[in-house]
């Protein structure tokens, strides 16, 4: 399995694209969240039939979902599509992505088009979508965010979206890979984590390593080369990627 880091900003860094990831498994490419810089992104490497199986969006906000519209609209008009694509969200966000579908672009499935297929989730349960086994816990955030873990039955990574994680043990049990959202460096602030609680948190529970994303634009550009020195662990590898830069299990 290999993540690409699309995003790894804030949702108003002007230099960073937004939170977002590609899992790559032998027979799945499945984008996790889908702001409008992070689609971006994706088109960078991947197009048409091409570019993914499946979205998943952990929550609503601008930043994690905004990107959508414009995703289907290029993979209809520009990109010529044909292959479905599956969108996996929870109740919540289907209504959000309807609306928005609507209000900006109204025909994502016509008949000279693809097929747009949206499965609704729920905290606690799990699914199979191809090779893939995918769960979802909610996270402490200011609003309804599904974190997902992602096995492929041999590597298990699982993904926040937002918000701090939950005390869910074997959700987040053995992981080989944790992304995290951590805004500051040691305190929590509106439904975010911190750096010092994200590792904290992947050391108690196993996690071969933390990649720590969305960052505050204003910590990761004044503060955070200061305090490299003490972003460290004897129990977790610890990571802060770059967009595009890649990770494999």
């Amino acid at each position: 399995m290999k993540i690409i880091f699309l995003g790894v900003g804030d949702a108003f860094d002007e230099t960073l694209p937004t939170n977002s990831s590609l899992i790559i498994s032998e027979k799945t490419s499945l984008m996790l969240d889908c702001g409008d810089s992070a689609v971006r992104q994706l088109w960078k490497i991947r197009r048409g039939n091409d570019s993914m199986d499946a979205l998943y969006v952990t929550h609503y906000h601008p930043d994690h979902f905004f990107g959508i519209s414009s995703m289907l609209a290029r993979m209809l008009l520009y990109e010529k599509r044909t292959k479905p694509l599956t969108i996996i969200c929870s109740k919540k966000v289907h209504e959000k992505i309807v609306e928005l579908r609507e209000c900006i672009f109204k025909s994502t499935e016509n008949q000279d088009g693809f097929k747009v297929d949206i499965i609704e989730i729920e905290e606690g349960q799990t699914i199979k979508f191809q090779d893939l086994e995918l769960t979802f816990a909610a996270t402490k955030h200011s609003a309804e965010n599904l974190a997902i873990r992602i096995s492929d039955g041999e590597h298990a990574v699982v993904y926040s979206g937002d918000g701090s994680p939950s005390e869910d043990e074997n959700f987040y049990q053995n992981l080989d890979l944790l992304i995290q959202e951590a805004y500051l460096y040691n305190q929590e602030k509106i439904g975010h984590t911190s750096i010092v609680e994200a590792i904290k948190f992947a050391e108690k529970h196993g996690s071969g390593c933390v990649a720590l994303v969305h960052i505050s634009r204003d910590l990761r550009k004044d503060e955070l080369p200061g305090l490299l020195p003490q972003i460290k662990s004897d129990k977790v590898k610890i990571i802060i990627p770059e967009p595009m830069d890649e990770y494999d299990l």
